[in-house]
């Protein structure tokens, strides 16, 4: 009888360390998923996306290099994050801040070698498989909830906030907040821009429901 009790005892810790390691991986893979969309975005040249205009857009006020520019952004960013909602950083957070642009780098670069002419057509089905891998992947990281991006955190924290507006409306208003603010600074927009910032906020709520909730929870248990 003792050895059955400590049998059934057993099954919930292994069950929830089995659902831990999916969260972790599906945190890995978002991310990584995110970085390789950012290197199709990259090689189509057909506009930076929201947060990235709206970075640009700021950068143009100081006379610091880019990649320190972002970083005080983020880090400033990351530091009003972790007063509101710090339960939002964590191993994306770390690995969106560390990993992210090496893999986008590293992404483009092959990305070029396969294609290296690149014509109109190819850069147009490009930008659509970049805005459909971040969509995807975003999605797969945001259900880990195991630390987002700190840009990715505000529509969320908004969105928790603000529980009767759908979180695809909250991320098509942050986007566009960011287009205009980047544009307004001289910040590069695009058609990839407009497209980014009307379609990835419905993206992500699809693929949250379709793929990304039943891969965490399973069908049954999502809601």
């Amino acid at each position: 009888m003792g050895s059955t009790k400590e049998a059934k005892s057993s099954k919930p810790a292994r069950s929830g360390s089995a659902i831990e390691w999916r969260r972790v991986w599906m945190t890995v893979f978002g991310v990584i998923g995110s970085g390789i969309a950012v290197g199709f975005f990259s090689y189509s040249v057909m506009g930076l996306d929201p947060f990235q205009v709206f970075a640009h857009g700021l950068w143009n006020l100081t006379d610091l290099q880019f990649g320190t520019w972002y970083l005080i952004l983020n880090a400033c960013m990351l530091v009003v994050i972790f007063i509101v909602n710090r339960r939002k950083i964590g191993l994306g957070t770390l690995i969106n801040l560390f990993l992210l642009g090496y893999v986008a780098d590293g992404s483009e670069v092959i990305i070029r070698m396969v294609f290296p002419n690149d014509t109109l057509p190819v850069r147009i089905v490009m930008l659509i498989i970049g805005i459909v891998l971040m969509c995807f992947s975003a999605a797969i990281y945001f259900t880990a909830d195991m630390g987002v991006s700190t840009y990715d955190a505000v529509a969320i924290t908004i969105s928790e906030h603000c529980a009767k507006i759908p979180f695809r409306f909250i991320r098509i208003a942050t986007d566009l907040a960011c287009v205009v603010i980047g544009w307004f600074f001289g910040g590069t927009v695009g058609i990839g821009t407009v497209v980014t910032a009307f379609f990835t906020g419905p993206l992500i709520d699809l693929f949250k429901r379709t793929t990304a909730e039943p891969l965490r929870y399973g069908r049954k248990r999502k809601n």
